[in-house]
């Protein structure tokens, strides 16, 4: 395969323009359906005149299906789409650039998808695809799966599908909300991946950021305490890795808090912690929820963060975090190798 390819570029460059372009397009079709020809050219980023060809030669090949609602993929082009994601990712050098953000992060396994997600929106739900495929490997019997919140994790959720039928998944938010959109929060996550695996979930209604006195009153409620014991059991832990100054703005943090992870250089959040670039902890938030240090209890952790404006957060965590799975995209990858 790998040989062919390489003829295929010398020989017929052209040929695999086309082909990474028509790919786009069926790929972006498959997460808008049914889609209109002005909105799929913004996606795909090409002019009416020029994706209308693409589009008549798609469904004269019966890949494409067009009705007054939008377009949608027929059985052959979901067949066509999904044995075309390998070649394309051999395309693409994904595997290369694996093996490279996985040495140079020192994980034990890194999955990448193509494109970056801070150009791309649909590529956040290539990450929530590859993180549900890998999941799925990990799920025998019964399973805890603690999940955090944000808009990859969320992406995950809305790609999840139902599991096997002989296995019990219990899905529990890792913390409480953040006052920010209620689809991106922990909760909602949990409940919308538990109605998709066709599982179980439990709720943690408490806000982020807690003063010591609430913090210790709210852990001695049965109903909190209920969660705590879950997500302490958890064999599996689902979660995201932030910027540090948007999740402090985003947790409507003092200025004082502000001006200290200026100074501190902080460069990552997870689980309420920030981390400098060494992977240094230099601020804490009091919250009820995983803990770091309740990671080393689960069996699988894996993380989900793309885009290359997180290429640096996610080497700051990584050299703290626990050296598990990482999921992201072609834009975190290559910023990332070409900082370091």
């Amino acid at each position: 395969m790998n040989d062919l390819i390489e003829i295929q570029k010398k020989l017929l460059p052209d040929l695999l323009d086309v082909m990474r372009k028509r790919y786009s397009i069926l790929k972006i079709v498959r997460f808008h359906e049914p889609i209109g020809r002005r909105n799929l050219s913004t996606f795909v980023n090409l002019t009416e005149r020029v994706l209308r060809a693409e589009v008549t030669f798609l469904k004269d090949q019966g890949l494409l299906s067009i009705l007054p609602g939008g377009m949608s993929l027929t059985p052959d082009g979901i067949s066509v789409l999904d044995r075309l994601e390998v070649l394309m990712n051999e395309l693409a050098g994904l595997r290369v650039l694996e093996t490279k953000v996985r040495e140079s992060l020192q994980l034990s396994e890194v999955i990448i998808v193509p494109g970056n997600s801070d150009e791309d929106p649909w590529v956040k739900n290539e990450l929530g695809k590859a993180a549900v495929m890998r999941l799925k490997q990990e799920l025998a019997g019964d399973n805890i799966i603690a999940v955090t919140g944000g808009t990859t994790i969320a992406a995950m959720a809305e790609m999840m599908t139902p599991s096997n039928k002989d296995q019990q998944l219990l899905f529990v938010p890792a913390r409480g909300g953040l006052g920010e959109k209620v689809e991106n929060q922990a909760n909602t996550i949990c409940s919308t991946m538990a109605a998709k695996a066709l599982g179980e979930y439990r709720l943690l209604h408490l806000p982020d950021q807690l003063s010591k006195e609430t913090y210790l009153a709210l852990l001695q409620e049965p109903g909190v305490k209920e969660v705590m014991e879950l997500l302490q059991s958890a064999s599996i832990v689902i979660h995201g890795i932030g910027d540090a100054k948007t999740m402090a703005e985003r947790r409507n943090s003092s200025p004082a808090v502000m001006e200290k992870l200026k100074n501190e250089q902080a460069a990552a959040e997870a689980f309420g912690y920030y981390f400098n670039r060494d992977g240094e902890v230099v601020h804490r938030v009091r919250t009820i929820g995983l803990q770091l240090n309740d990671l080393s209890h689960s069996d699988f952790i894996m993380a989900v963060a793309g885009g290359a404006s997180k290429a640096q957060s996610i080497a700051a965590f990584m050299k703290h975090g626990p050296k598990k799975v990482l999921i992201t995209d072609e834009g975190a990858a290559n910023k990332l190798l070409a900082s370091s």
